[in-house]
């Protein structure tokens, strides 16, 4: 093994030397002051980086009011429906403190982009001095998880519009993650959650070129998100092989000059798959497990689950716990001392150079079919992995996959304390947007979504006349609306 941690093409790691990766829990429910003191408790506890989940209606561009969102708001993440929420979850919060705030907004990236550029606005700080962690990747949605509002072709111009907008205007912020976290959890194996995230990626980055961006204007900023599962050794290999491939398709396919470029940064989520409603404290054990072979494999960024998330948002003590799993891993076990510490095992360099061979195998599947977008819209990656997910339930309905607690030394359910959500909240935060819309300057917020249909009707980037909508309190429905009346809705395509 010739190659060196920090030496092209990074599959031992893009630093030479030990680097500690950011420790950000997934947090946000409810409303955006409950979710401020959850934050701000993460803080005092040490945390540099907060994860905010999104509620399913503001993941699809529905205001808390909406009809069609009742019963959704505020459950599984924190409800955003105006600048106004942005305010109230920073409130008491030093943006410069933060080494990154990260967000599962996809189909919205570019409004949660205009919120948080908004937000610098009003405080009058500068966007740079913070960080800003856009998942933004549209095309997963349609394949894995769901979110989708837009027809696919406009749903990936909206996405490139963000990262040609903060490239040239805050290169710091990351503005895609390319997420195979999803492509994982719906039935993925190794390579086809590497292989589909990059096949992904490739339609932004021809996009983008095609805009006369260079990879070296954004490809620095870019991270990727993956699972971390249970196989420790073959975890550690795809990691390790995710970069490899990234490195020379950043440089073979579009030329990239800055070795910044080709270094794949990696944020880590445990797989939440793994986790089990039965027995859930076994979880602890699987999420350490997990957090070692992150560690191990040379991540960036990290989270880890917590144990009670088979059953709805974490607690306060879980959410601690999962924290600090991370910080023993990083601080007691020597294993983040030194870049790739399996680096040279047979079994890790046999399995990351077949995982490499698997993943450029799919990827070439996907090209060979005429990329992501036709692949999408034809429904080929969706028919995958929903035949991938039977093949692994019925392995663990067989026994042939053992999982500890459910299908082999099961036992009577244990009593485990919940979080629940105060059935009041949806009522209250639709009251607020409602006051909201009663109080601001209507002829402002009329402008600036008409001017923000114009710009995209124009086919023309739309985040700034988006960050000026915000900034009137433009809520996240009305700006999704506007643009629906210019691209329309997304339909779905018959998988069988």
């Amino acid at each position: 093994m010739n190659e060196r941690p920090g030496e092209f093409p990074y599959t031992r790691g893009i630093s030479a030397t030990a680097k500690p990766w950011i420790m950000g829990q997934y947090a946000g429910f409810a409303t955006a002051a409950e979710s401020n003191r959850r934050f701000r408790q993460l803080l005092e506890a040490g945390q540099t980086g907060f994860s905010v989940a999104l509620d399913l209606p503001t993941q699809l561009g529905l205001d808390s009011d909406d009809p069609r969102a009742a019963g959704e708001v505020g459950r599984v993440g924190v409800a955003i429906d105006s600048l106004a929420d942005i305010e109230t979850l920073m409130d008491g919060i030093p943006l410069e403190r933060i080494r990154q705030v990260r967000t599962t907004a996809n189909s919205i990236g570019f409004v949660w982009a205009a919120m948080c550029l908004a937000l610098a606005r009003k405080r009058a700080v500068d966007p740079g001095e913070f960080g800003v962690f856009i998942q933004n990747d549209v095309l997963k949605e349609y394949i894995a998880r769901g979110t989708q509002i837009f027809p696919a072709a406009p749903a990936l111009r909206l996405t490139v519009d963000t990262m040609e907008y903060l490239a040239a205007h805050v290169p710091n912020w990351v503005p895609l993650a390319m997420s195979g976290y999803h492509i994982a959890e719906a039935g993925g194996d190794a390579a086809t959650e590497v292989g589909y995230t990059f096949a992904n990626a490739i339609a932004y980055l021809d996009d983008l070129a095609a805009r006369g961006v260079h990879i070296d204007s954004v490809a620095p900023s870019l991270f990727t998100f993956l699972s971390v599962g249970m196989d420790v050794l073959g975890e550690v290999a795809k990691l390790r092989a995710a970069r490899r491939v990234w490195a020379k398709l950043v440089t073979d396919r579009y030329g990239a000059r800055d070795p910044e470029s080709a270094k794949l940064r990696i944020f880590a989520f445990t797989a939440g798959s793994s986790l089990t409603a039965q027995q859930p404290m076994n979880n602890v054990a699987r999420t350490s497990l997990e957090a070692f072979a992150a560690a191990c494999g040379g991540v960036q960024t990290l989270h880890v689950c917590a144990y009670d998330e088979a059953l709805g948002v974490p607690t306060t003590e879980a959410a601690t716990l999962a924290l600090r799993t991370q910080q023993i891993v990083a601080n007691e076990t020597g294993v983040a001392d030194v870049p790739d510490p399996l680096g040279g095992s047979y079994a890790v360099e046999s399995r990351t150079d077949h995982c490499e061979h698997r993943i450029r195998a799919v990827m070439d599947d996907i090209a060979a079919r005429g990329g992501a977008l036709a692949c999408i819209e034809s429904g080929y990656q969706q028919s995958t992995l929903a035949e991938s997910a039977y093949q692994q339930a019925q392995a663990v309905e067989s026994g042939e996959r053992v999982v500890v607690g459910v299908n082999r030394w099961a036992s009577d359910p244990e009593p485990l304390d919940v979080f629940r959500i105060d059935p009041t909240t949806e009522a209250g935060q639709a009251d607020a947007v409602r006051k909201l819309r009663a109080s601001r300057d209507q002829s402002t917020v009329d402008a600036t979504l008409g001017a923000l249909e114009t710009t995209a009707r124009a086919g023309d980037n739309i985040v700034a006349a988006c960050v000026d909508a915000v900034a009137a309190y433009a809520t996240i429905g009305e700006i999704i609306e506007r643009l629906r009346a210019v691209h329309g809705s997304w339909q779905p395509t018959a998988v069988l």
